[in-house]
Order: C-alpha cells, then structure tokens, then sequence
C-alpha cells in the first residue's frame, strides 16, 4: 500500500512521541522516515523496530559518544535517530577527509536522512556505507551503488563520507510504499499519545446524551 508523505510523517512523529522521545527528536524521526519513503526506502519497518527494541531503556544506553574517533554508545548499540541528529547539529564540523564511524547503530539505513542534511548544509555528496550497501545523497536526490541498496540490517558498522565521485541521483517521490506490518506496529506506538476516554467524553462524543436541544 502507498501513503501520502505527510501522512508516513505524522504517523512517524506520533509513533515516536508514543515511544518516549522528546518532540525534537519525534519530528526528526517523522522527517526520516519521510525522506526515506521519498526515495522508496523502508524507513517504516526500521523505525517500527528501532522504537520496540528501545522502548523502557534509558536514553543515555544508546546515544553515541561523539569523539574525534569512532563513535560508540554506552550499550555497544547505537540509536540511529540520536546519532543522525548529533550528526546534523555537527554538520559545519564534519571531517573532510575522514568523515565518521559510528558503531553498533540499529537499523542504519534510518542515518542516510540525516546524511543527506549534511549534504545540503555543505552542499557536497555524501556516502553512506554499511554492509554491503553503498548510497550517496546529494542532500535531494539518492543514489544506490550496489545491488543490495535498498537493503537494511538491523545493527551495523556505518562509515559516512564526503564523495566527490559524479553520480546519477534519483529524485523524491510524492508518495510513499509501505510495509503493512511497520504500519501497524507504528499504531501502535502512536495510540499511547491518545488520551483514554472518560465518561463524560464517550457522552459528549456520542451526541447530545441526556440534554434536549430542541
């Protein structure tokens, strides 16, 4: 099934208020997932796993450590949401020639949205790498360098790297596919922003209950 971007957004940003996470880092989480549906990446199963594999920990297991070296977190697995934001808030300070190591981050292929901020503020192609992927973003557009591109792992060994290699970027799309069971799973997370029902709302959102307006 396919989804209209700002739907797979909102639905991404309530999933992760659900979860736990701040408003900030919801709204990063919405616009990742958007801009990986943009270029018809499952952003929507890796954040589905990413919010279950997370839920009840606390936050500082799996922020990264940022150093001048490979970044690690304090439980050896890395949230790719507060690795990709402390990436884009560090985007003036990127190292040219050795870009970044993160190690351990869940589901890698959510980092790719940030890289692509990166791109745009330096207006230079990067690369993201893990596994056996290879893709690089010019901040708009996407390109995938193997034939494993549109694959994810669910932990992994990122390197990010600026690129000066020319490359033939696919653009965004306006809508998204996704996967009906990351969907789901994101409803989930999303119906815990609800507020449970009350007596006197289930009366009112019934109609007019006991009073006559006639």
């Amino acid at each position: 099934m396919t989804h209209s971007l700002n739907e797979i957004d909102a639905l991404a940003k309530r999933a992760a208020r659900g979860a736990g996470l701040s408003w900030g880092m919801a709204e990063e989480a919405g616009r990742a997932v958007r801009w990986l549906a943009a270029h018809d990446l499952d952003g929507i199963t890796a954040l589905a796993d990413v919010l279950q594999t997370n839920d009840g920990r606390p936050t500082a297991d799996t922020a990264p450590i940022v150093t001048t070296g490979a970044w690690t977190s304090q439980s050896g697995q890395m949230c790719p949401l507060a690795a990709g934001a402390a990436m884009a808030d560090l985007a003036d300070a990127f190292p040219p020639e050795r870009g970044y190591d993160l190690a351990g981050v869940q589901h890698p292929i959510l980092i790719v949205p940030f890289a692509a901020m990166v791109a745009r503020h330096r207006q230079h192609a990067i690369k993201v790498a893990y596994d056996t992927v290879r893709l690089v973003t010019d901040g708009v557009g996407l390109a995938i360098m193997d034939e494993n591109g549109r694959r994810d792992v669910y932990e992994g060994h990122v390197k990010i790297t600026f690129t000066d290699t020319p490359h033939s970027y696919d653009p965004p799309r306006q809508r998204g596919r996704v996967a009906a069971d990351g969907w789901a799973r994101l409803n989930t997370f999303a119906q815990r922003t609800y507020a449970p029902a009350t007596e006197e709302s289930r009366r009112l959102g019934a109609g007019a209950g006991l009073a006559d307006n006639d």
